[in-house]
């Protein structure tokens, strides 16, 4: 069984031709293709001519020959410098990562018999929360007998939701999920 599996390693290698599927382009003696459009170090096209004479061409100017859009036909390689590309990809992903900005919930416990006074701290907390453009889940437990009594707590969700209205609004409405009673807030745009 196990000299079945390696068999199968083995020819699904040689089917890839030995190249390495990891990496994300091809360079070099890497690339199979007969013929490829080749871009020149300054950015002039040279047109469509055999691999072998674009590498000899990436040679002489002491360079790669790295495949940048294998899908096109036929496919576009480019005469440069392999490790500084590899460098300026890197670099432009960070870049994208730092913009990215991702939100994240905060979550704010309630209860159906909280006082007016906490309920405006947590409803000033949420507002914090909203205005540096997280969401606010708003959760409120009922514990034993005041299960008996949701239409309390969703009174207190409303008063909750009115209190946080100026930045956020409501994209979730009170609804239960358990023993919980929970509401979704958004920041305003």
């Amino acid at each position: 069984m196990i000299c079945l599996e390696a068999g199968i390693i083995i020819r699904f290698f040689i089917f890839l031709g030995g190249v390495n599927i990891n990496k994300e382009s091809l360079i070099n003696e890497e690339i199979r293709d007969k013929e490829i459009r080749v871009i020149d170090s300054d950015g002039e096209q040279l047109g469509v001519i055999p691999t072998e004479k674009a590498m000899q061409i990436a040679l002489d100017k002491k360079l790669d020959l790295v495949m940048i859009a294998p899908t096109a036909n036929p496919p576009v390689c480019k005469i440069l410098d392999y490790g500084k590309y590899r460098y300026e990809l890197q670099k432009k992903d960070k870049e994208a990562k730092k913009k990215q900005k991702t939100t994240q919930i905060k979550e704010i416990r309630l209860s159906p018999s909280i006082e007016t006074h906490d309920l405006q701290v947590k409803a000033s907390h949420a507002i914090k929360f909203l205005k540096d453009g997280d969401k606010v889940k708003a959760s409120l437990r009922f514990k034993g007998r005041e299960r008996g009594y949701t239409s309390i707590g969703e009174v207190v969700m409303t008063k909750f939701a009115e209190a946080v209205s100026e930045v956020g609004t409501v994209e979730k409405k009170p609804e239960f999920e358990g023993r919980s009673m929970i509401m979704i807030l958004t920041p305003k745009s």
